[in-house]
């Protein structure tokens, strides 16, 4: 007899049926349900686990490891219930960040230099402990709430030119710079390619740069085209100083202008495009060339306020559903999130006899007259 498992979702619990054995055995435990989605005990075990290793990561150890876990493991569940509500507004707002995700996938498999996909797959699970579906959905979850956030929170908070003004003159010396130079990048990778393959990426690399010379926008070229993680920035890197950057790059676009592009340039990872976007030189830096960076020091006080306003806006709007052993830390006052479990189904038990009957009294139906589809029929010996 074979042994047939079904997954049954009851009572807060997904459970795992064996049919041929009759046992029942609980999967997974639901904590909320926000939406259409829903939170699993193993979505904040995962978190919990993530957020041990980013504080391991930064040097943490001892008792301010404990501390630092302690104060923060306790909104787990809010910022997964942030997440699926940006990601659910997204869906409303008609975001589409798949180019983004696959850009990223990209790189990853770029930078771990498995190029058989089965392979590949194997790698993303070991590392982070997720199907290579559920981690891409992660990651597309991530790049939606960003965009969310960026779209219907922070453009639409400014800062007015005086206030930019008095911090730019109270505090000239944060903007002294040293001489630095910022690119932009397109790459196309060659990773795993045969050789026909790698000579398309060259052709593709050399009419990138004849576009780009023609005046094309660099930026959005190498978010369509470059396979560099950067990709999702517009290929902007981080400004280099004099000596960080390897010398063949830094010969090739140091002393050049404004704008410059470079051949492409054979690497292990592919085929590089260098442009220099600016060259800002050693001294006092003017207050244009610095409004961006004082804009976003003026505005990170407010910038969580302003975000968590909003989410709380969200939460009013959604269906929550919240298990009475756990606290969504940034739940919306006067918002009813109490859990409720769904009726109990119980088997009914039907006795042969009873099915006969109810197919007998079902045929017996078809001789009972339709109204209106009686005819009188005249006997011939009227």
């Amino acid at each position: 007899m074979l042994s047939v498992p079904l997954l049954v979702l009851g009572y807060g619990c997904l459970f795992a049926f064996n049919v041929a054995a009759a046992d029942l055995a609980v999967v997974e435990e639901i904590v909320a349900k926000c939406n259409g989605d829903i939170v699993t005990r193993g979505d904040l075990d995962r978190a919990r686990r993530e957020l041990i290793e980013a504080l391991r990561a930064g040097g943490v150890v001892g008792a301010e490891l404990e501390q630092q876990l302690t104060e923060r493991e306790k909104n787990l569940l809010r910022d997964r219930i942030d997440q699926l509500i940006l990601a659910q507004k997204a869906k409303d707002l008609n975001v589409n960040v798949d180019g983004e995700v696959s850009k990223q996938m990209n790189a990853i498999q770029s930078d771990s230099k498995i190029a058989d996909p089965e392979k590949f797959q194997t790698y993303i699970k070991e590392q982070s402990g997720m199907s290579y579906e559920d981690f891409k959905q992660e990651m597309k979850t991530k790049f939606l709430t960003q965009r969310v956030i960026r779209e219907e929170v922070t453009e639409h908070m400014s800062v007015k030119h005086e206030d930019l003004e008095k911090y730019y003159n109270e505090h000239k010396a944060e903007f002294v710079r040293e001489e630095q130079i910022q690119l932009q990048e397109i790459l196309i990778s060659t990773v795993g390619k045969d050789a026909a393959a790698v000579a398309a990426s060259e052709k593709k690399a050399k009419d990138l740069v004849a576009r780009a010379r023609k005046g094309e926008r660099f930026a959005e070229m190498a978010r369509d085209n470059s396979d560099s993680a950067t990709a999702k920035n517009l290929g902007e890197l981080t400004p280099y100083k004099k000596g960080v950057i390897s010398k063949n790059l830094e010969d090739l676009v140091w002393n050049q202008p404004k704008g410059y592009i470079t051949d492409p340039i054979q690497t292990p990872n592919g085929y590089l495009i260098l442009r220099v976007e600016d060259h800002p030189k050693a001294g006092q830096a003017e207050l244009t060339e610095v409004e961006t960076q004082i804009t976003e020091k003026l505005l990170a006080p407010r910038m969580d306020t302003a975000v968590r306003e909003y989410l709380t806006k969200l939460r009013k709007e959604a269906f929550l559903e919240i298990k009475a052993d756990y606290i969504d830390t940034g739940a919306a006052n006067g918002k009813d999130t109490a859990w409720v479990d769904p009726a109990q189904l119980k088997p009914e038990t039907v006795k042969k006899e009873e099915v006969i009957s109810r197919v007998r009294h079902k045929r017996l139906l078809w001789t009972i007259p339709v109204p209106g589809t009686q005819t009188t029929t005249t006997s011939s010996s009227q």
